[in-house]
């Protein structure tokens, strides 16, 4: 895993973000470019951190996954010009043209798979009444509820992108709130104090490789200058 981040980290960045569509918000019957072409404002997956949810407006480098959609292409109406997205003549072209059309001039990768995740017990029931035994969304909840959903699609990344200057900034605030003279433990444990100065120093500058220069971001950096 070290090396596969490595592969998407440059400039002095070392961390990326790990996002996900669980499941895969795909209606049953639809088509890959169909489910795609109604997600062109926000993208379908979700920061896995509990920092506070973001949005995802560009990013550096990625690597996606999907998994468990089937490979039908897009229905096209008669005299209606085709999209960028149902020109595609495979899933794995599809894929690339969103993520292509999402964050222009970004480094990806993507990996279509048709194997979904296996949902069967002891995988916990937590998922809406509106999904299929196989995952897909419904109209309407049918059938029985306890029936439970046997495997659902599924879409991961990982980013590196501006959000981890957020994720990373206030991390570093909140070390900075904390004294770590009162945790008796903490050096205890072998960390020095100046050891532990630099360390924030560290994440501080981290926090600024994700920078893009413009943004709401800049004001972080100075609330952490002091």
């Amino acid at each position: 895993m070290m090396h596969f981040a490595d592969s998407l980290t440059f400039s002095g960045r070392k961390a990326v973000a790990a996002w996900a569509a669980l499941p895969f918000p795909a209606f049953s019957g639809s088509s890959l470019p169909d489910t795609f072409s109604a997600h062109q404002q926000d993208v379908p997956w979700k920061l896995l951190s509990s920092w506070r949810e973001q949005k995802v407006s560009c990013c550096f480098a990625q690597s996606v996954v999907l998994r468990g959609i089937c490979k039908e292409k897009a229905a096209s109406c008669p005299g209606q010009p085709r999209s960028p997205l149902q020109s595609c003549e495979s899933p794995e072209q599809v894929l690339q043209q969103y993520l292509h059309t999402q964050f222009p001039g970004a480094f990806s990768t993507s990996h279509v798979l048709r194997q979904p995740c296996d949902t069967r017990p002891p995988f916990p029931q937590f998922f809406s009444p509106l999904l299929s035994s196989r995952g897909f969304l419904q109209d309407r909840a049918q059938g029985s509820s306890s029936a439970g959903v046997e495997s659902i699609p599924v879409l991961a990344a990982l980013q590196s992108s501006p959000v981890l200057h957020s994720l990373l900034s206030g991390l570093c605030r909140d070390l900075r709130a904390r004294n770590p003279r009162r945790c008796s433990s903490f050096f205890t444990a072998g960390v020095e104090q100046d050891d532990f100065q630099e360390a924030l120093e560290e994440l501080k500058t981290l926090a600024q490789c994700y920078e893009t220069g413009f943004g709401a971001d800049g004001s972080e950096d100075e609330a952490d200058s002091d």
